[in-house]
């Protein structure tokens, strides 16, 4: 009687003892600033839901075209200006689209490909990524003791907002089996303005080319900026598909491979752009007898 007593306490002393042991070795539970630990699951929510159904975004799949069914194409080449009023939502300070690629890319969560070209032929590392993004500077600094200059490496890393332009790969294409004309994106590069040390305007770089079919899933999930309705559900897959951004052609497919901006300039440059725009357009309006 005495031995199932002893056993019958130890068993309820290591019921009680089991929930503590449980929390402590918790890998969701942190520490407080007293050494408390505390449940992540206890912090409180920043708003009144917390939201979950941008995360849970599922992608809906293109359709399946058939080479056959496609008898008219054109690969354009656009740029999106973020200084532009309706593409503002690219440069959201909580979350710039460009910082949603780059740490995509570092992550590998998509793969991004060399800015050599626009064909998608060269995949980049993370880290070959992380040195497209940072690079190494000097700095003269002075010793408290001895006052002598001391010559200091520092890493300085690209701020999201330098990144005012991207560049857009897409095709348009008549589907004749659907009888509709459809563009589908293929990639996404990210454009830095490179300064001389007094600010002044050298060249445009490309950072990297994102293969935008890939990319899907992950957009998806990142919730976009749209004013005027916080709750809205609007993903950053939902802008590229619903083409809400302003834009300008600076490139169409042509036997001699060469930009706009290489037979024209200032004014000219854009009404030609948007001629491609119009003639694009009314290729499909030529297609049916009112």
């Amino acid at each position: 009687m005495a031995l199932k007593t002893l056993f019958l306490s130890a068993l309820l002393a290591g019921l009680f003892m089991a929930p503590g042991l449980l929390s402590a070795q918790s890998p969701e539970a942190s520490l407080t600033e007293s050494g408390e630990p505390v449940d992540e699951g206890d912090l409180p929510v920043d708003g009144i839901v917390e939201k979950k159904l941008t995360v849970e975004h599922r992608v809906l799949p293109y359709d399946d075209i058939r080479e056959i069914d496609i008898f008219w194409e054109k690969r354009i080449w656009r740029v999106i200006d973020v200084r532009e009023k309706m593409n503002k939502h690219f440069i959201y300070p909580d979350r710039p689209f460009f910082k949603i690629l780059l740490d995509a890319a570092i992550n590998e969560d998509i793969t991004v490909y060399s800015p050599e070209d626009d064909k998608f032929l060269h995949p980049l590392t993370a880290d070959e990524v992380a040195a497209q993004v940072s690079f190494l500077d000097t700095t003269i600094v002075f010793d408290p003791e001895t006052y002598e200059e001391i010559i200091q490496v520092v890493r300085n890393e690209i701020n999201p907002e330098d990144i005012k332009r991207f560049r857009v790969k897409e095709d348009w294409f008549f589907d004749r089996e659907t009888s509709t004309l459809q563009v589908r994106i293929l990639g996404v590069a990210p454009i830095q303005d490179v300064t001389d040390d007094n600010g002044n305007f050298l060249y445009e770089k490309v950072m990297f080319w994102v293969y935008y079919p890939d990319a899907r899933k992950v957009l998806a999930r990142e919730k976009a900026y749209i004013e005027g309705n916080d709750a809205s559900l609007t993903s950053w897959e939902d802008i590229m598909e619903m083409r809400y951004f302003s834009s300008y052609i600076y490139k169409e497919s042509n036997v001699y491979d060469r930009r706009l901006k290489d037979y024209l300039s200032g004014v000219d440059l854009l009404l030609e752009s948007e001629r491609i725009k119009q003639s694009i357009f009314n290729f499909e309006q030529d297609l049916w007898s009112y």
